[in-house]
């Protein structure tokens, strides 16, 4: 009796939906977080075990979704696929880092500080020159890039591996022929294995979310409420008018609903605000774009894993308020000069920067010392640069979330420009 209850609820959980479990494991979340406070931190495995889940999934992903993605579709459609999704993420981050400096203008974050200290040892942080980011695109060693979870190697290797193969399918020799259908059926296997273990991992997102967000709140939602409240609503002002205004307006210009894109889209922005994670979030993101929106194998494969890579708007955005959170700190006020010079850094900054722990925090370096704001230690900036990190946590849910709802996004508008997208499930 007491075992058919017990599969009777694990049925009921499993039949649930999983975007209102995720939602209830936030809000429990939220509250046991600031209930409990920093002791809830014993309860950061949970949490991490969700977040390794993702992660040992993300390479699978983008390797046999690419490959199958580049075989099915000609190579110079490719390119044109390309040339549409780089060109509209460097758009959107340039409009992001624009919003940002907007809202710190509004609402001069760090104004009235008066933030002092003493010379010490600079801490900063070089762009990566463009040659060495084109260089490090071509692997080396794939499987190695494979190993070590570089996205741009991979996704250079898997559009290579898929064209190749895309040609050999079209081969004259029947052999060679009947050997490219066989190669592309099993990646397209494993690639469909892989959507099916992400679905296994969304059923104990619940509670990792739980843990996740519940040890934020614990350690650092507190912090919230103090001097840096301000940061933290200029930032989710911005990024809420990056949705609504810039990626509605893209989505209107094609003729898309962006309250329909968003009710498609929340399971994936969900759990980049939980995960604060792009590349954790791929597999969800890419089940998504496919599953919810409609977007084409051929599309998603490719614009989704570099998205992840490159796309920063939300991190963009954020650059904008913290830099001015800082001038302001410190008493320095920006021209606008300074500001273009932010919106410039910010930009290039993020393609060079988007695959490093802390990308966030790594980019702010750059755009201070760009505008002759160098963090040295025991200085008025950076007092203010650590003020900045202790709500980091806090901010970088946000950022994450936008981040991908700009690659989902872009993704969108790609695939209805080349007539591949499924309108039926916009209906």
């Amino acid at each position: 009796m007491a075992g058919n209850t017990n599969g009777g609820l694990w049925k009921r959980y499993l039949e649930f939906n999983v975007l209102y479990k995720i939602l209830i494991g936030l809000i429990l979340g939220v509250i046991v977080g600031l209930a409990v406070g920093p002791s809830i931190a014993v309860i950061q495995p949970i949490g991490s075990i969700f977040v390794r889940l993702l992660k040992m999934v993300v390479m699978p992903v983008v390797f046999f979704s690419l490959v199958v993605g580049a075989s099915s579709i000609a190579p110079a459609r490719l390119g044109k696929v390309g040339v549409k999704i780089i060109g509209y993420y460097l758009v959107t981050s340039a409009f992001a880092v624009a919003i940002g400096l907007a809202m710190g203008n509004i609402f001069h974050p760090g104004q009235g500080l008066h933030l002092a200290g003493t010379a010490g040892k600079t801490l900063s942080a070089k762009a990566p020159s463009l040659i060495s980011v084109v260089l490090n695109i071509i692997p080396k060693n794939p499987f190695g890039s494979l190993a070590t979870g570089k996205v741009l190697p991979v996704i250079f290797f898997s559009i290579v591996l898929g064209i190749a193969l895309s040609y050999l399918k079209d081969s004259d020799n029947g052999k060679i022929s009947k050997s490219a259908e066989v190669v592309i059926n099993v990646f397209d296997g494993l690639a469909n294995a892989v959507y099916k273990v992400v679905g296994g991992i969304m059923q104990y997102a619940p509670f990792g979310v739980f843990a996740l967000v519940a040890v934020v709140f614990g350690k650092q939602g507190a912090k919230a409420a103090g001097p840096l409240a301000i940061v933290v609503l200029a930032v989710y002002l911005g990024l809420f008018i990056q949705i609504f205004l810039v990626y509605g307006g893209f989505l209107k210009m094609f003729k898309l609903s962006i309250f329909k894109f968003l009710s498609h889209a929340k399971e994936a922005m969900l759990t980049a605000f939980v995960t604060r994670s792009s590349g954790a979030t791929l597999p969800v993101t890419m089940r998504v774009a496919e599953e919810n929106m409609g977007a084409p194998m051929g599309v998603f494969s490719f614009t989704l894993p570099l998205g992840a890579t490159i796309n920063m708007d939300g991190t963009a955005l954020y650059q904008g308020v913290c830099a001015l959170f800082v001038a302001f700190a410190v008493g320095m006020h920006l021209t606008l000069v300074q500001q273009l010079v932010i919106i410039l850094t910010a930009v290039l900054a993020s393609i060079g920067t988007a695959g490093v722990p802390g990308a966030g925090a790594i980019m702010l370096l750059m755009v201070l010392n760009s505008i002759g704001l160098p963090v040295k230690a025991g200085t008025p900036v950076a007092l203010a640069y650590a003020m900045i990190f202790g709500i980091d946590a806090i901010l970088d849910m946000g950022r994450t979330m936008v981040n991908v709802t700009g690659d989902l996004t872009g993704t969108v508008i790609v695939s209805k420009s080349e007539g591949e997208l499924d309108e039926s499930k916009w209906k």
